[in-house]
């Protein structure tokens, strides 16, 4: 129907959030206060559900800790936001309605142009200028499983991880 794909409807069929259920979503570890995570975060606004998986910036923060998560999360959202403006403004296929296409059509083409892009950008670049240290990804562990019973446990378990609202809540004290 038109204009039921807003942003938390389309947030439910994410392949962010399904990769990350299926645990095929790129590692991500680290440690807040003592407490282990293994799950990537994106950013988000506050009109998103809480949970782990976002993290929304603080309204109206108080303290000086609470001001600088708050000024770097906004930095952040800007960053991302900055980088669409980007490829919408070199690539007018980028602006078009998507909501025809297909789901793998359309990672293709946002792969395709950010290529492009660094194509262009690379092209750009003074050659006599200094090059950053190439850093080396972390190998990733696979494990195949046949028990197809375990899988899922292991989904379900997965996918309540990516919803856990608690978690959402322990990660925005940590801030306070």
């Amino acid at each position: 129907m038109p204009s039921t794909n807003d942003d938390i409807n389309v947030l439910e069929y994410s392949h962010l959030f399904s990769n990350l259920a299926q645990g095929i979503a790129p590692p991500a570890h680290y440690v807040i206060q003592g407490k282990e995570y293994n799950m990537g975060y994106y950013l988000a606004y506050s009109i998103y559900p809480k949970w782990s998986t976002l993290v929304q910036t603080i309204y109206k923060p108080t303290s000086p800790k609470k001001k600088f998560f708050a000024t770097q999360q906004e930095a952040c959202r800007k960053d991302v936001e900055r980088a669409f403006g980007v490829l919408q403004s070199s690539f007018a296929i980028v602006q078009g309605s998507s909501c025809f296409w297909q789901k793998e059509v359309l990672h293709d083409i946002m792969t395709t142009c950010i290529i492009l892009h660094n194509m262009i950008i690379e092209d750009d670049r003074d050659l006599e200028a200094p090059i950053g240290v190439a850093r080396e990804m972390p190998p990733i562990d696979v494990e195949l499983t046949t028990n197809e019973d375990s899988q899922f446990q292991q989904f379900v378990a997965r996918y309540k991880r990516v919803k856990d609202k608690e978690a959402h809540f322990n990660l925005r004290k940590c801030v306070s």
